[in-house]
């Protein structure tokens, strides 16, 4: 009996022991992401050190662990949640970020935090690249677009922008020199930062906001729907292209709270009278304040920001009104900027006022920001009549 007790603790000494061992190989990791639950399977096999004064050959070293271990897991997993929810770049870097912050917080190793951002992204094919100076870990990926406000650096004729700027907010990024720039030989597509498509997020994760406006002696009432988590993603986004800026669209839920409630608004409105009540609606509806104030620098709400931010500037009303006069009425519009100003002109059926011409199309102005004067279609505020204006964007609808 006693024989038979040693042999069956021994047995149980080895399943536990190989269980054990089992747990340390793999562990699972688990976030919110968007309206789903991401899981991942890591391998003790790409996990590397925890030394912080990083140099180029200790990246080097950490690159061949990582890359000869089991890593093809996490990348799959990322590339095919990316593909299922047609994640554009900029969001599935945000994928990209939960994903490191995980695998090896941010807050206890940042050079490895980042080192993990770089080889995820450089394995998902893009041009990413590291380089050291200053003591700093600098993190850099090819891009082709017209963006403003980051840190970049040219190397072989290709422009790369700096993805951790945020990180190192009082350091002028611009002198880094483009020397050393280690990269994943095979990764050479250009990241873009076009956002065409939101998140699908938990409708229970919604707030409701209250808006209300008066137009011509009544009261209109709206309940926004909005999600804080829209904040996060734009946190740190460039100042991209006009074209870019105004194409960024609202996600589910904000949109289904607002769009039929504005139709239904108009309903009954001739179409010169509907767009007198979206650019009225974007200039009154919500407060006003600049952005070196509001923040401190430049910086461009999308659509769905400016329903939720507390103040928001002439950039943040020109995006919004595009958007609903885009949505709603779908004609042609341009952006003009002044050079401290930008406003909107819509092309109608017959021009309204002063008009514009450009391109041989007549449009007219509708002025989506307050003035000191209540301007009406057509008009533009008495301050900029005689100052030169450049066309920043048009807009043509495609008719199918």
């Amino acid at each position: 009996m006693n024989r038979l007790l040693k042999i069956f603790g021994t047995l149980i000494l080895i399943m536990t022991v190989g269980f054990t061992y089992g747990q340390r190989d793999s562990y699972r990791i688990s976030f919110e992401f968007s309206n789903d639950t991401f899981n991942l399977e890591v391998d003790s096999s790409i996990i590397v050190g925890n030394d912080h004064a990083l140099d180029k050959t200790e990246i080097l070293s950490y690159y061949d662990r990582v890359n000869t271990g089991k890593y093809t897991a996490v990348l799959d997993s990322l590339l095919a949640y990316k593909k299922s929810h047609q994640l554009n770049d900029w969001l599935y870097y945000q994928l990209i970020r939960r994903t490191a912050q995980a695998i090896s917080p941010k807050k206890d190793n940042y050079e490895r935090y980042t080192f993990y951002k770089w080889f995820l992204l450089g394995k998902s094919g893009y041009d990413a690249r590291l380089t050291l100076s200053d003591n700093r870990i600098i993190f850099y990926v090819y891009n082709d677009e017209d963006i403003s406000d980051i840190p970049f650096v040219m190397f072989m004729s290709k422009k790369y922008m700096c993805l951790n700027r945020h990180d190192y907010a009082y350091a002028d990024l611009n002198k880094v020199p483009p020397h050393e720039m280690i990269s994943i030989p095979e990764s050479k597509k250009a990241f873009s930062y076009k956002v065409t498509r939101m998140p699908d997020f938990k409708p229970e994760d919604y707030y409701e906001k209250k808006v209300q406006f008066n137009y011509k002696h009544k009261t209109y009432h709206f309940n926004i729907k909005l999600n804080s988590e829209v904040e996060h993603i734009f946190l740190n986004y460039p100042v991209v292209d006009f074209e870019s800026y105004f194409n960024i669209p609202l996600s589910k839920e904000t949109y289904g709270s607002l769009i039929p409630m504005l139709r239904k608004n108009l309903e009954g409105m001739k179409q010169k009278k509907g767009i007198d009540y979206l650019m009225r609606f974007t200039r009154y509806a919500f407060l006003y304040e600049d952005d070196d104030k509001n923040f401190g620098k430049e910086k461009r709400l999308s659509p769905e920001e400016t329903l939720f931010a507390k103040y928001s500037d002439c950039d943040d009303r020109a995006a919004l009104f595009f958007f609903l006069v885009k949505e709603i009425y779908n004609l042609p519009m341009i952006a003009l900027l002044y050079p401290t100003h930008i406003t909107m002109a819509v092309q109608f059926d017959k021009p309204i006022g002063q008009p514009i011409l450009y391109n041989g199309k007549t449009y007219s102005f509708c002025e989506p920001t307050p003035q000191k004067e209540d301007l009406n279609i057509g008009q533009i505020s008495t301050d900029l009549r005689n100052v030169p204006y450049k066309i920043v964007y048009a807009y043509e609808p495609i008719h199918k």
